[in-house]
């Protein structure tokens, strides 16, 4: 029996690496599970493994996922109520944002950091494509950066046409498990091939018509930096499906709600239409921003049919 490190998964074969810097290419066998979990993918990229080899030597089968320490996963498909494992025991992830080319919205950052504050991931934002920006696009990203560096989330701000931050962002990878995630489109491939050029990952254009990427990942894999430390590369996301939340813990995971509604009047508060609400006043007030305020409602109104 061996343990190694799944990194890379096609939902069914699995590249596993073990003893440092072999390479073995495993399967799983029957209704292969994972405890307490319905997700599509039981084994995922970044879990800690053991399997077997098979008689010819060259190939495995997983036996067991040993205990994961973190996971972010999203909701598998629109009617489906599945879950799929992005990725698991993740030192860190880094959601990759655009103002432009293409546009991402408040909705999906906000979708993709909740669930990032669900299962104790911490996270970071990055705001790419900074030298397509004139003014308007300018004062969009300071807006944003200033709204989740208030919270407490790390922006980073990066141009990968001239490197812009690039040193910023390598020192903060180094030595880590790192996932990046992201819509289609807003760069994340062509900033695997900056930080290990050896790779030569294939990207796309963004489309001209709808302004979205194409999706050019398919699958979760994870690459080694020459500098030290793991990105896992992740496919592009159209919307972020949220996941497992009870509609009286979502404010939970928007950390400057959750300190503000310790002042509410009541302690089963939803925060919308409640008397002595302090959620609402910080609203008002300016203390706790409006897209803010509006995605945490959207979401606790949500019909599971949108941003998949």
């Amino acid at each position: 029996m061996e343990q190694g490190l799944v990194i890379k998964s096609t939902g069914s074969r699995y590249r596993i690496l073990y003893r440092a810097d072999n390479i073995v290419e495993c399967t799983i066998k029957g209704k292969f599970r994972v405890k307490d979990q319905r997700a599509t993918n039981p084994v995922a990229v970044g879990d800690n493994v053991l399997f077997e080899f098979e008689k010819n030597g060259n190939s495995g089968i997983i036996t067991a996922v040993l205990d994961r320490k973190n996971y972010i996963l999203r909701k598998a498909t629109n009617l489906s109520k599945q879950t799929q494992v992005i990725a698991a025991n993740i030192d860190q992830v880094f959601l990759m944002i655009t103002i432009i080319l293409p546009e991402t919205p408040v909705e999906f950052i906000d979708r993709f950091l909740i669930t990032a504050e669900a299962y104790r991931v911490p996270a970071c934002l990055i705001i790419n494509k900074t030298d397509l920006y004139g003014e308007p696009e300018k004062e969009r990203m300071e807006q944003i950066a200033s709204i989740y560096n208030s919270i407490g989330y790390e922006c980073f701000r990066l141009s990968l046409t001239d490197n812009t931050g690039i040193d910023i962002l390598r020192a903060k990878i180094k030595d880590k498990i790192n996932l990046l995630a992201g819509n289609s489109g807003v760069g994340k491939t062509t900033l695997l091939n900056i930080l290990e050029p050896s790779l030569h990952l294939k990207t796309g254009e963004v489309s001209d018509y709808h302004k979205q990427g194409k999706h050019i990942t398919t699958f979760p894999e994870m690459h080694r930096m020459p500098f030290g430390g793991f990105v896992i590369d992740s496919p592009g996301m159209r919307g972020f499906g949220v996941v497992d939340m009870e509609k009286n813990e979502i404010y939970h995971f928007f950390p400057e709600i959750f300190r503000v509604s310790k002042g509410c009047r009541f302690y089963n508060c939803l925060h919308l239409n409640e008397p002595g609400c302090a959620v609402r006043k910080a609203v008002e007030s300016g203390a706790i921003d409006q897209l803010r305020y509006r995605s945490y409602v959207n979401i606790l109104h949500d019909d599971n049919s949108k941003y998949r």
